[in-house]
């Protein structure tokens, strides 16, 4: 009997030796691991992989056939193209021009520029985009928020209506730094600046731009001669009733002619009919999407056959045909306004790539296909530069006129090209017969395309998930619709660096325990079945960053644990365990806050072991000397690891 348990010790002595080996070797794994690469290593082969591809091999002609491959996609995909493909695209791009025709002409009214701007502006981007993005279905061309977003924000530069042409050229010069800082984004991978408008803040921001462009359609709905420059409700609904409440005053100068308000209901009543029969009959989709143009047409007829121009109602009048003349000599790039211009072009740029990716990748999903980021913006980014100097305004991803491209069952980006083509011939043929064309008719068609804008359903989807999301929505709605478009992008974008901000200075700190039949550490309060290993306070780091911000709140709250458990139980804690496989990154202060915390455990006699820190983490510790302070031995792949260790060796409770 003594040979056996003689023979069962040396077994077992084996075995912890064998073990303790194997934590040797997995610790020095991780200890020895390569060094990260430096950043600037990383923004070059971003830059890299952002404009070149990954080649089979290094010969010149084949990384040229990639670069050409990865700059235009349709030199990709036009080589499986058909004759039926064709036909399909054909149908959808001409639906698509009778929707885009009036609308580009309604969006160049809202953005306070003349009608042919709308047309030119659904020309050259669309054709750009053709053979760059990456999209099959998207719809490029003006809309409604970037038209509204242009008139708010330049009209506090420039009176659109005393200096029309300085006004024009501060809006080529916009779009040109729309263009310029799109591609930039693109070029350097810098997709996550778009991401800082988020969800939620862009459903509060959609819905209040709706409002206001909806407020903003009453001038010409209404026939109101003279109209506030001011875009907040407040001043919008002040300015209707003055013009409403002087309707009777002998030579006002704000009188309105009911008229243009019965012409622009009965044709908003029209538009809204067709678009409900298109939602309920799938097989109707083109007949909401020809009603703007038919609108067009019917009421332009009723104001040259009973000339109604004459007894009130506005007309466009004179809109400039012909191709797209060029503007690059009219680009204010030095002046006293070229840096507020550049300011303006950057918020247009986030707010146009956020509305078209969104579009973009919800209908990629739909067809099953993924749709880079990256490749759109340098899309967009070189069609907005080209566009600035071919008298186009900024174009991005139209929902509206996208969802109509899709249901005429568009294959390719062809489409946009028919689209482009058709704009073309109106702007040769066809823009002397839009003269009588009633004002609002414009307004009545821009109504009637901002219902898709305002997503209810979505809001209180998100006031049910996350408050401090709905927060940031609410902030949104109410910045734009009661002050400007830029106040309440400020006011979403504060709030959520603010949510961003609270979760990094107090972030998630979890006391694990072991969950009974499995080798699973979870936290004890979510798993209250989960047993606590005695004398041993397993605790998991959940932050991505170890920083500034909230060092001192994680060395504190450790400290605490650590003295609550002394306090509450009989078994003195005689290891902490920082379970760190959460942990992305950790600064300077950070560490300053591990090594105090070491400091303070040390003096009481409490042993500090560190769980699968990440490659930049390990690297900075070991750069720092802390690996050395705390003992490589004490740091594990895996908290049972961890935990076994801390059990078996001295500092295990008798």
């Amino acid at each position: 009997m003594g040979s056996v348990g003689a023979e069962a010790g040396a077994m077992t002595q084996q075995s912890q030796s064998q073990h303790h080996l194997d934590h040797t070797e997995r610790s020095e794994w991780m200890l020895n691991s390569p060094n990260p690469p430096p950043p600037w290593t990383k923004l070059s082969n971003s830059l890299k992989h952002s404009i070149l591809p990954r080649a089979k091999n290094n010969v010149f002609r084949t990384n040229v056939v990639s670069l050409l491959h990865n700059l235009f996609p349709i030199l990709t995909w036009f080589r499986d193209y058909n004759a039926s493909k064709f036909k399909d695209d054909l149908l959808a791009g001409l639906t698509l021009a009778s929707l885009s025709i009036p609308q580009s002409i309604g969006y160049a009214n809202l953005a306070k520029l003349d009608p042919q701007y709308g047309l030119y502006t659904s020309v050259v981007p669309p054709l750009i985009y053709a053979v760059m993005g990456s999209s099959r279905e998207i719809a490029i061309g003006p809309v409604a928020v970037v038209s509204l977003l242009l008139s708010s924000l330049l009209s506090q530069l420039q009176d659109p209506v005393a200096n029309p042409e300085a006004y024009r050229n501060l809006a080529f010069t916009v779009t040109f730094f729309a263009g310029i800082f799109q591609a930039t984004f693109g070029i350097f991978r810098l997709g996550f600046l778009v991401d800082f408008l988020s969800h939620a803040a862009l459903v509060g921001f959609m819905a209040g731009a709706a409002i206001m462009i909806g407020l903003q359609q009453l001038k010409g709905l209404l026939g109101i001669t003279h109209f506030t420059n001011k875009t907040d409700a407040v001043s919008v609904l002040g300015s209707v009733y003055k013009s409403l409440h002087h309707q009777l005053a002998s030579g006002s100068a704000d009188k309105w002619y009911p008229l243009n308000f019965v012409l622009g209901c009965s044709f908003l009543i029209f538009l809204l009919v067709t678009r409900f029969i298109g939602r309920r009959n799938k097989k109707l989709f083109w007949l909401p999407a020809i009603a703007p143009l038919l609108s067009v047409i019917l009421s332009t007829l009723i104001v040259y056959l009973t000339k109604a121009d004459k007894h009130g109602v506005n007309i466009i009048k004179h809109v400039k045909g012909g191709l797209n003349p060029s503007s690059s000599h009219l680009l204010q790039l030095h002046g006293p306004h070229v840096g507020q211009v550049a300011k303006i072009g950057l918020i247009s740029a986030i707010i146009a790539l956020t509305e078209a990716i969104a579009v973009g990748r919800s209908f990629a999903s739909i067809k099953g296909y993924h749709l880079d980021g990256n490749k759109e913006m340098l899309a967009m980014g070189l069609m907005n530069i080209a566009g600035s100097l071919t008298s186009c305004y900024v174009a991005t991803g139209s929902f509206s006129r996208t969802a109509v491209n899709f249901s005429a069952g568009c294959q390719t980006a062809i489409s946009n090209i028919v689209m482009a083509g058709t704009v073309v011939l109106s702007l040769e043929l066809l823009t002397r017969l839009l003269y009588y064309t009633p004002m609002a008719i414009l307004a009545s068609i821009i109504l009637s395309a901002l219902p898709g804008l305002i997503d209810i359903n979505e809001a209180y989807y998100i006031w049910k998930v996350d408050k401090l999301d709905f927060l940031a929505c609410i902030g949104a709605f109410l910045g734009v619709l009661f002050k400007s478009v830029e106040i309440g992008l400020l006011v979403a974008v504060a709030i959520s660096f603010a949510k961003i901000l609270i979760q990094s200075i107090r972030p998630g700190i979890e006391v694990l325990g072991r969950v009974p039949r499995t080798e699973a550490f979870c936290d004890v309060s979510q798993y209250p079945m989960a047993i606590s290993t005695p004398g041993v306070l397993v605790i998991r780091i959940s932050s991505g960053s170890l920083c500034f911000a909230n060092s001192n709140f994680l060395r504190e709250r450790i400290l605490n644990w650590v003295s609550k458990q002394d306090n509450d139980h009989k078994e003195r804690v005689q290891a902490v365990i920082l379970d760190m496989t959460n942990l992305m990154n950790v600064d300077t202060s950070g560490i300053l806050a591990l090594e105090e915390l070491h400091k303070r455990l040390q003096s009481r006699g409490v042993q500090l072991a560190m769980v699968n820190p990440r490659w930049l983490v390990i690297h900075k510790l070991k750069v720092a000397h802390f690996v050395d302070k705390i003992g490589k031995e004490w740091v594990f792949l895996t908290v049972g690891e961890a935990v076994d260790a801390c059990l078996s060796s001295k500092f295990a409770i008798p």
